[in-house]
């Protein structure tokens, strides 16, 4: 029977998955806010099962490799430089907005313990950015702003967890603060420096490696290495998790093969895709048998309870947002990081603090020791999450066509730029072989013919090639399209005439997507 139930789960989400791209791409919204609408949905199916997720399960099984791949994935130099304000948000806006939320909850669900109101308030305290910086890249608003929003929300939730793991304790022995202080410290030192220790194990273990499918094995069972001893030793879990995480992928040049970056790019942009939809799915089975009985409180406090904790989760990080520049400026370098960010970008980075699935996992995590009022603040946080994907988001578009901040055409200038100059890099390095006589002529002919036709190739595909008037050339993504499809009927013809095998028309058949226009605006957008 067990198994039976595991089976439909696993349906429901797969069918979820699939609407929810199917929805997003032409809606064109973010596939956060309409996994969570489809997820919600899916809890009031009849005849589905009713689920309740085993909250260890989603602790241990869930939050590792979602904080991993964001903190694998983050962009160093671009970190680095806006330190400050990121900084300023993940701690300082993470702490103030999980006392905000305390207070508010404490103050309108009564008989909720202080230890539980904390617990929740750092499960709606992390940002999660993926909804954020959809929209703004899709529209090509200023990298800066998406590289705070990614910096914030990779902080934010070794912040968030930390501040979680410290309640979820004073909910079963009592708090005191200076416990507090000291379990603190041992949570933050050890996560630290367990995740740099392993860091480095696993950088050394992953050069020798030169399997692609071996790397990914490696990937993905790195984070358990790291959340799971870490909890086990008393120390942060997720903070050791985000500092192996971002030292690997700090360190990938030396230590991942091409073939392996791209295998891992894809498994685990496909694994964490797979991750939130079935929190949301979880999430919404488990919704409906909370709405039965919302924990002994009145439909009336539930409601009161989500609007009054919305409001203070995007209140609070507006005032932050709008008003930190002369509290960044006390930080050293923090008048140097404060250039360029006006209260346009201000306003932008503080309505793109939508919360997703790490709230969700956090909140589905709560222990059953937090007692009868556990699946109320389930069901808060999941109609927190709602609220400001839904309010949030669509607003973001208009917000930046409004205060100019689209750069539609910087982003392809930029990576157009990039690949001319590596193939020029190229050329002149193969002219250098050839005068060494290190290279034979025909060799480096033919050669160079590649170069050069591969920098023909990357104006075309970046629609950069100009003619005289200064405009692209007309039709050339029709051209490109119909010389595509004729290399495809081509490469079918000759496979089903038996002149070439199956692993021939697929190697050709991927490199063709590559070249097809239609791959190529998906990939832009």
């Amino acid at each position: 029977m067990e198994g039976d139930r595991l089976f439909i789960v696993f349906l429901v989400v797969a069918v979820v998955v699939l609407a929810a791209r199917a929805l997003a791409g032409r809606l064109r919204l973010p596939d956060a806010i309409v996994l969570v609408l489809l997820g919600m949905a899916a809890g009031f199916v009849p005849g589905l099962p009713a689920v309740v997720a085993p909250p260890d399960l989603v602790l241990m099984g869930f939050l590792p490799p979602l904080v991993y791949h964001a903190a694998f994935f983050t962009a160093p130099r671009e970190a680095r430089a806006d330190a400050v304000p990121i900084v300023t948000l993940a701690f300082g806006l993470t702490a103030v907005t999980t006392a905000a939320v305390a207070a508010t909850v404490h103050a309108l669900l009564p008989g909720l313990g202080w230890a539980a109101a904390l617990a929740f308030g750092a499960a709606v305290a992390p940002t999660d950015a993926v909804a954020a910086t959809a929209v703004l890249q899709r529209l090509g608003a200023p990298a800066r702003l998406v590289t705070i929003l990614e910096g914030e929300s990779l902080i934010n939730d070794g912040v968030a967890l930390t501040i979680f793991g410290l309640a979820i304790e004073a909910v079963d022995v009592g708090f005191a603060p200076a416990h507090g202080a000291v379990r603190l410290v041992q949570v933050v030192l050890g996560g630290v420096a367990y995740g740099v220790v392993l860091g480095v194990v696993i950088r050394r273990i992953r050069r020798r490696i030169q399997d692609p499918i071996s790397q990914v094995i490696v990937s993905l069972v790195t984070p358990y290495l790291a959340f799971i001893p870490a909890e086990n030793f008393g120390a942060s879990g997720v903070l050791a998790t985000v500092v192996a995480g971002f030292s690997i992928g700090t360190h990938g040049e030396g230590v991942l093969q091409p073939a392996s970056r791209l295998a891992g790019t894809t498994f685990w942009r496909i694994l964490t895709f797979l991750l939130e939809s079935a929190l949301f799915v979880l999430l919404g089975l488990e919704i409906r048998e909370i709405i039965r009985a919302p924990g002994g409180h009145t439909w009336h406090a539930v409601l009161l309870t989500t609007l009054a904790v919305s409001a203070v989760v995007i209140g609070v990080r507006l005032l932050w947002e709008l008003g930190n520049g002369p509290l960044a400026g006390l930080v050293p370098g923090g008048r140097r990081s404060q250039q360029g960010l006006g209260w346009r970008q201000r306003l932008v980075i503080g309505l793109g603090g939508m919360r997703g699935a790490i709230s969700l996992a956090i909140a589905l995590s709560l222990p059953a020791a937090v007692g009868p009022d556990r699946g109320v603040l389930v069901l808060l946080t999941a109609l927190v999450v709602l609220i400001t994907l839904i309010g949030q988001a669509p607003l973001l578009p208009p917000l930046l066509r409004t205060l100019g901040l689209i750069e539609s055409d910087k982003h392809r200038l930029e990576v157009m730029t990039a690949r001319k100059a590596g193939l020029q890099a190229a050329l002149a390095k193969l002219d250098e072989l050839a005068e060494d006589e290190e290279v034979d002529d025909q060799t480096a002919e033919a050669f160079r013919q590649m170069l050069e036709l591969r920098l023909e190739r990357v104006r075309y595909f970046l629609d950069e090639e100009e003619d005289e008037t200064g405009a692209p050339p007309p039709n050339s993504r029709k051209v490109r399209g119909e010389l595509v499809k004729a290399q495809r009927a081509k490469l079918t013809a000759l496979y089903r005439k038996g002149r070439i095998g199956a692993g021939t028309l697929r190697q050709i058949s991927r490199e063709l997507d590559f070249e097809d226009p239609i791959v190529i605006r998906r990939t832009r957008s």
